[in-house]
This record gives structure tokens, C-alpha cells and sequence, in this order.
């Protein structure tokens, strides 16, 4: 008798899970918490490694949750877009009531976790996960304003590490929130060019014009600049503890040009290939922005 039918595959199970959780996309938002972290201890605020393997496993736990949520809700839409119908649950090989167990019990491990750290990073956390499953996801396939309403939850990570570290929301929280804020439209009008014959087929709106025209170019451009803007201000010497020497500045706005360089490639050219190399562009540009930040604090 063959007993292998009947019988889990612990690989299986693992590559359901990270497919679930989005691991690739979890990760490297996991490197945005940690580098928030890492900017905001001081001798006021010590470095903990409790707290950060708490935020870490808890921060996983956030996300992954998110994107578990998020497939129930869209499995009949993701059967339809090349993408992600081979996703365990539109596929059929999870179950919608094993995947909300699933995005239940990381719900609440992750909260608890990150409630042990403090209650401020928990409060962002839960505004984080419901802002993304109930408001974002179904606004998806209403309007192109859902990007502005996930760029909301997208923008918690970085700020989430410095209220893990400090307990407190003040000036340096909300300049990160407002670095990955900005970062969000060009990253995701990116994703939305080159994919936009995949999410047309299950009716997502992720276009600021709904069309692959100069007006959604010209907004990508718009975003970018205000996120090279942004991402200058703690250089100005108005945001708190959260400051970076002219060196790293310098730093800052050469990776803000060279950004800005390929988001008017999009402008000009108008392809498929323009708007996959600005989506990876994008990617390298905050967490290459993020690194400058830890190493000018810990060098300067």
C-alpha cells in the first residue's frame, strides 16, 4: 500500500507556508523594521537582542499574517492572474479554513509578541494588519487610490523598529514612516505597468490613471521626488536623534538621482522592461538608503 498519498510532505507544508506568508516579500520587510531598530537605540534606549528576535519572529508573524488574509480574501480573483493562481489556497492545495488558521494563530503570536516589546509597537502592528486586509485589499479592485491606502501599512515597518527601540512615536518615527510612505507609489505603479495585463484579468486598479500613459509616468516622477526629498530631511537637523552627516547626504542624493534617472526612463520610454528596472531599482534604493543610514550612525 502507498502510503505517500496519505501522508503530509513536511517540504510541501514549508513551501505552502512561505508561498502563504509571501517569505521573499516578508523578509524584506523584516530589513526595514530591523534597520528602524537599529537607528533608534541609544544609551537612553539600550540594544536589546530579546527585543530584537521578538520584533523579528513578531514582525514575520505581522506580515505574513497580512498576506495569509489577503489570499482568502482574493483566492477566487488570484485563479484568474498567471501570477498567483498556483498560490496554495486558489489552487486548492490549502484549504480556506487551514489558511485563516493560519493567518489567525500569526495574528495573535505576532501581536503578543510585539506587545512584550511595548504596546506602541503592538498598536501598530494590529493598525498595520487591518489596514491592509480590510481597507487596502478590497479597495483594490474599486480604485487606484488603494495604492495611497496601502501605502499606509506598507510605511509602518521602518518607523515599527524605532517605537520597538524607544517605546515612543515621535519626529524620527514619522520621518521613516515618511521615507517608506513615498517609496511606496513608484515601487508599486512599477509593479502595476508590468503587470497590468495580469491585473486587468482579475479587475485591480493599481494605476494612478488606470492606463501604462505619461500621466501615471509623470506621478511616478512626482513620488520620487518627494521620497528623495524626504529621505534628505535628516540631514536638516530638525528630526530629533534621527540625523545623517553631509557625507551620508551626499550618499543619499546621488542613489535619489540615479532613482529619479530610471523613473524618467519610465517617463520616456514607456515599456514593460522600463517598468520592471525601476520596480528593481526601487527595491535596491531603500534598502541601500537604509544601510547608509545604520552605517553613518554607527561610523560617524
Amino acid at each position: 500500500m502507498n502510503t505517500s498519498a496519505n501522508t503530509f510532505s513536511l517540504k510541501g507544508i514549508f513551501l505552502d507556508f512561505k508561498e502563504i506568508t509571501k517569505a521573499g516579500l516578508a523578509i524584506s520587510v523584516l530589513f526595514s523594521s530591523i534597520a528602524g531598530y537599529l537607528l533608534g537605540f541609544d544609551q537612553d534606549y539600550p540594544f536589546q537582542w530579546s527585543v530584537l528576535l521578538m520584533l523579528t519572529i513578531g514582525g514575520y508573524c505581522m506580515v505574513g499574517a497580512s498576506n495569509a488574509f489577503n489570499q482568502v480574501i482574493e483566492k477566487d480573483l488570484d485563479r484568474l492572474m498567471d501570477r498567483t493562481k498556483n498560490r496554495p489556497v486558489p489552487s486548492g492545495r490549502m484549504s480556506t479554513t487551514v489558511a485563516l488558521i493560519v493567518a489567525s494563530f500569526l495574528t495573535i503570536v505576532g501581536l503578543a509578541l510585539l506587545y512584550m516589546i511595548n504596546p506602541k509597537t503592538a498598536m501598530f502592528g494590529a493598525i498595520s494588519i487591518f489596514l491592509y486586509t480590510s481597507v487596502y485589499t478590497p479597495l483594490k479592485t474599486m480604485t487606484s487610490l488603494s495604492v495611497f491606502v496601502g501605502a499606509f501599512p506598507g510605511a509602518i515597518p521602518f518607523m515599527l523598529g524605532w517605537v520597538a527601540a524607544t517605546g515612543g512615536f515621535g519626529i524620527e518615527a514619522g520621518t521613516l514612516f515618511l521615507i517608506q510612505f513615498f517609496w511606496q507609489f513608484p515601487h508599486f505603479w512599477a509593479i502595476g505597468w508590468f503587470l497590468y495585463d495580469d491585473y486587468e484579468k482579475a479587475g485591480f486598479f493599481m494605476l494612478p490613471t488606470g492606463k501604462k500613459d505619461k500621466g501615471t509616468a509623470l506621478q511616478v516622477i512626482l513620488y520620487t521626488v518627494w521620497l528623495v526629498i524626504a529621505s534628505l530631511l535628516p540631514t536638516l537637523g530638525y528630526t530629533g536623534k534621527l540625523f545623517i552627516s553631509p557625507i551620508a547626504g551626499v550618499l543619499v542624493f546621488l542613489l535619489g538621482v540615479w532613482m529619479l534617472f530610471y523613473a524618467g526612463q519610465l517617463y520616456k520610454l514607456r515599456t514593460t522592461k522600463a517598468a520592471r528596472t525601476l520596480m528593481l531599482v526601487s527595491v535596491l534604493y531603500i534598502t541601500l538608503l537604509q544601510l547608509i543610514y545604520i552605517f553613518d550612525k554607527f561610523l560617524r
